[in-house]
């Protein structure tokens, strides 16, 4: 017997094995048993349960998953908005002392303790807009106790808001002011140190690089790659956001999991993440907050079947955006994706760019029962509506969670 059954419902699976659009059914239902999906199928066939929400037609769809944030940081930068306002360019501002560095200055001199409590109130923004997973990066640390730190206290927030969480070390971030004369020997940092410790700690399921003129070569991000393979981590990689430094190629030679930004790519690059059936994670806040001209090449992506995810980015200085709605509107609104990629990318692609597409981000017998349940008419108003506030009730792993 299930436990739970809601149905009276319309459901949109997310499920490729389900025909049409949404893999949608009518007059469905969805029925839940030890955390897990249970039933997937018409109302009128659902198996009996102990307890049943009758739904009055309104949608379901798996739980959102962000995939791409950097959330655990300390302060702001409300100030480089405001010099970007006046004409600043993200450029100008990093290489000024700014941007990523004024956030790794704010961020050591942090507590764990601090760090956690302001992680919390944002998953927990993150959470009430449909989120049952979230990506976690670090890379506001920048020495291998700080970059700890950042990690243990993503752990700590998430479980304590009660979501699943996949957390990434990103130590090629940014170059630490104390290693400005000598690049080669932070990222010897990275490699021998960094990576072992947090990984001999399990406190992360991947490892990540900014690979850009700005950022780190691709030298540099090679080394760490075949650092974090030793170590058993996955890769993914911010690539091509700025500039086509062929990041993305390297990323899908490695068998990243991601590539994320992407703006630049080309179709070499395109046709690589293909082959190495990389995810794209577009995340059109950043393009939104830097106010990029350069689209990443969406009809590329479809043409060579790159599966593409959307994420929040959720960031303090390019990005500060706590609405995954909001990220699936500009996701359609500025780079053209159909309604239906703009879900998919929340939810079954979001899942395969965090190697979870076994356990949840579509609704199937045997996987995660992470559920939302929508005030909506029809699953294209979620990127209708420009930041939709949210579900009406969230599942995750078969329990409701109760907002406050």
């Amino acid at each position: 017997m299930l436990e739970l059954l809601l149905t009276d419902a319309r459901v949109a699976t997310m499920d490729p094995a389900v025909a049409g659009p949404y893999g949608a059914i009518e007059a469905g239902a969805v029925g839940v048993r030890s955390g897990r999906v249970a039933y997937v199928g018409p109302a009128a066939s659902a198996p009996p349960a102990r307890h049943v929400e009758f739904l009055g037609g309104r949608w379901v769809t798996p739980a959102l998953i962000d995939c791409h944030t950097h959330l655990v940081f300390a302060g702001d930068r409300a100030r480089e908005f405001e010099a970007r306002q006046n004409g600043a360019t993200y450029e100008e501002i990093a290489r000024a002392g700014g941007g990523i560095l004024s956030t790794v200055r704010a961020t050591r001199e942090a507590s764990l303790e601090d760090l956690v409590e302001s992680a919390i109130g944002r998953l927990e923004a993150l959470r009430r807009g449909g989120v049952a997973t979230v990506e976690i990066k670090s890379g506001y640390g920048l020495t291998a106790g700080d970059e700890e730190k950042m990690l243990i206290a993503a752990g700590e927030a998430a479980r304590a808001a009660k979501v699943r969480v996949k957390r990434t070390l990103l130590a090629l971030h940014a170059l630490p002011p104390e290693y400005r004369s000598d690049r080669a020997a932070y990222v010897r940092l990275v490699c021998d140190e960094t990576i072992a410790r947090v990984a001999s700690a399990g406190l992360a399921d991947a490892v990540d690089a900014f690979c850009e003129g700005i950022g780190f070569t691709l030298e540099e991000t090679r080394a760490v790659f075949d650092a974090a393979l030793k170590h058993g981590l996955k890769i993914k990689l911010h690539a091509e956001q700025l500039s086509d430094m062929k990041g993305a190629r390297l990323a899908a030679a490695y068998g990243a999991l991601s590539a994320d930004h992407l703006e630049y790519i080309d179709e070499e690059g395109v046709a690589a993440l293909a082959k190495a059936k990389t995810v794209a994670v577009l995340l059109p806040g950043a393009f939104y907050a830097l106010k990029e001209t350069t689209k990443p090449p969406v009809a590329l992506f479809r043409k060579h079947g790159v599966a593409m995810a959307l994420a929040s980015d959720l960031n303090p200085g390019t990005s500060p955006m706590l609405s995954p709605s909001l990220a699936m509107s500009m996701g359609a609104t500025l780079f053209g994706l159909t309604p239906e990629e703009c879900l998919a990318g929340m939810t079954r692609n979001a899942a395969r760019a965090l190697g979870l597409d076994r356990e949840c981000g579509v609704l199937k017998t045997g996987l995660a029962a992470d559920i939302a349940i929508w005030p909506v008419d029809h699953p294209a108003e979620l990127s209708y509506w420009i930041g939709h506030p949210g579900p009406d009730a969230l599942f995750i792993a078969g329990a409701a969670v109760e907002e406050h």
